[in-house]
């Protein structure tokens, strides 16, 4: 139906406490909630009664400091029949440089504990400074593995990284973790599988995308991407009519130029919203509400501030840039 021009006035109400830096909730098909602590355990929850159960802890493989973390996880979809997870976490030995690792339940009483034994390291990226990690991982409509990497950090992108096709930095990555030879397969629709860029890029020109999120009913992917001084903002992306789109990082912030007064946005996508540091500081991405419980809220696209807490949202079939509606 049509999404409402007026979301309800909403309410928080608090489900569970007592959880360390928690950021990211995974959900599963039965209804738990799997959080991932910054500091390296996912602890899953049950969101009607807020009782808790540590099903993986490997703190002692993850730096957790500043921005770096156990930053994402994504189930397998075959979960739980293909009980396999995927973390995106910083690296203690690796000096922070970024980790995709598999995980495996080995046993199943539920909540399941995933294995810490049983880690296979997918991928590994060297990361030039402690900030702009990224840190998303999420399965995408086509069944491949998207995974967020920042342009590296430090600011201003110093070397460039979110306009270089050869690097994984400042780019969404798309992996079959179900294929290939090695760790993973390449999709065949890639933009750059046949060269000019590293294959596992699917999109460029982003500076720090930490959260994404897919519709589950339109299946389009939205795109929270943190800014440097300027703003913040959230790219509405068509997997597929969008491969290998480039979203403006370092020639765009946000649609704004950033090096220059003057700069072309030929063939760059620019954002559905954004906003300034009026509003904050930090953009954490959310999700298009696709519920039943709040009818008026169905189709608003839900996101917030690191900084200020403050929950914005959109509808999401907006047509053009548009700002963000406090909530």
């Amino acid at each position: 139906g049509p999404i409402a021009d007026d979301p309800p006035p909403l309410a928080l109400e608090e489900i569970a406490d007592g959880l360390e830096s928690p950021i990211n909730i995974t959900g599963t098909p039965d209804g738990w909630l799997l959080v991932n602590e910054q500091g390296g355990r996912v602890v899953a929850l049950d969101p009607n009664s807020g009782s808790t159960s540590v099903v993986l802890d490997i703190a002692d493989r993850v730096l957790a400091q500043g921005e770096q973390g156990l930053m994402g996880l994504a189930l397998h979809p075959g979960w739980p029949e293909d009980a396999r997870a995927y973390v995106h976490y910083s690296s203690r030995d690796g000096d922070g440089d970024t980790v995709l690792s598999e995980f495996r339940v080995t046993d199943q009483p539920f909540p399941p504990p995933l294995d810490p034994t049983t880690e296979r390291v997918l991928l590994t990226v060297d990361q030039p400074y402690a900030n702009h990690n990224g840190g998303q991982l999420a399965f995408g409509p086509d069944g491949f593995l998207y995974m967020g990497l920042g342009d590296g950090g430090s600011a201003g992108d110093p070397h460039d990284n979110g306009q270089n096709p050869d690097t994984l930095l400042g780019k969404i990555l798309r992996i079959d973790i179900d294929a290939g030879d090695g760790a993973y397969g390449i999709p065949g629709d890639n933009p750059f599988v046949d060269g000019g860029g590293v294959p596992e890029a699917f999109l460029i020109g982003l500076r720090n995308p930490w959260r994404f999120s897919f519709d589950r009913a339109t299946r389009l992917l939205w795109i929270a991407d943190v800014g440097q001084n300027a703003a913040e903002e959230i790219d509405r992306i068509d997997p597929v009519a969008d491969v290998g789109a480039n979203l403006g990082w370092d020639v765009m912030e946000a649609s704004q130029c950033f090096q220059t007064t003057d700069c072309s946005t030929d063939g760059l996508i620019l954002p559905i919203t954004e906003y300034g540091r009026d509003q904050g500081c930090s953009v954490t991405g959310g999700y298009v509400y696709r519920g039943d419980a709040i009818g008026q809220l169905r189709g608003w696209y839900l996101f917030s501030d690191y900084c200020t807490g403050t929950l914005f949202g959109i509808p999401s079939d907006a047509d053009g840039l548009i700002g963000p509606r406090v909530l």
